[in-house]
């Protein structure tokens, strides 16, 4: 049997989940509570396998009730079911440790479902919620090359326009030694295999535009 517990400050709500959720032979309603304080203290006191965990409540929110007893009882699954998916509670709900993100939108089969899948380790995120993490992953993701020191770029541009190792140590005015030293250096931070793939690096991300 999965052992849940249902936080909502919505009567209606919680108490219609709770009575479906009792008609799921493999799901057993341990306990419920209105708010975010009294939530988490009963899931302490229960240690339930699974959460459902409203957001916005009267007592307590559904985010500091989630860091609390992740805090605690790290093998919990909290399975968030709100009306919201702004920015501002979709990420720190999940940086509170939640394991999965359903809007109330979804059908009691399928709360029922997630319940289900989180007790086997596999969670469950609302599509509009996981398009807002890769918007966000894509937008704060770094490139390669913004790992490299200034002078490791000015070798990996002077690799782009086909300079030998000489040719670089030249035009830097650093020992052949040094070149190859930081020819190594930029191969592995931009995790290619030799000079050639290193050049496409540069013209794919067009490099001599951006450092113009």
């Amino acid at each position: 049997m999965i052992r849940v517990v249902v936080v909502d400050d919505h009567e209606v709500v919680r108490k219609g989940i709770v009575a479906y959720l009792q008609t799921e032979d493999e799901i057993d309603v341990v306990g419920e509570a209105s708010g975010g304080h009294e939530g988490a203290d009963l899931i302490l006191g229960t240690e339930p396998d699974v959460v459902l965990m409203d957001l916005i409540m009267d007592n307590g929110s559904g985010i500091d009730a989630t860091e609390k007893v992740m805090k605690q009882l790290p093998a919990c699954k909290i399975i968030i079911l709100t009306s919201f998916y702004d920015d501002n509670q979709v990420f720190p709900a999940l940086e509170a440790g939640a394991f999965s993100y359903l809007l109330k939108t979804a059908s009691a089969s399928e709360i029922a479902d997630a319940i289900k899948k989180a007790a086997n380790g596999e969670n469950v995120i609302e599509s509009k919620v996981a398009g807002k993490m890769m918007s966000s992953f894509r937008s704060g993701e770094k490139k390669l090359h913004e790992e490299l020191t200034e002078r490791e770029l000015e070798v990996l541009l002077s690799i782009g326009e086909g300079l030998t190792n000489q040719e670089i140590s030249e035009k830097l005015y650093i020992g052949v030694k040094t070149v190859k030293t930081h020819v190594s250096n930029v191969l592995s931070k931009l995790e290619v295999q030799d000079r050639t793939q290193a050049a496409v690096y540069v013209h794919k991300n067009a490099l001599f535009k951006e450092n113009d």
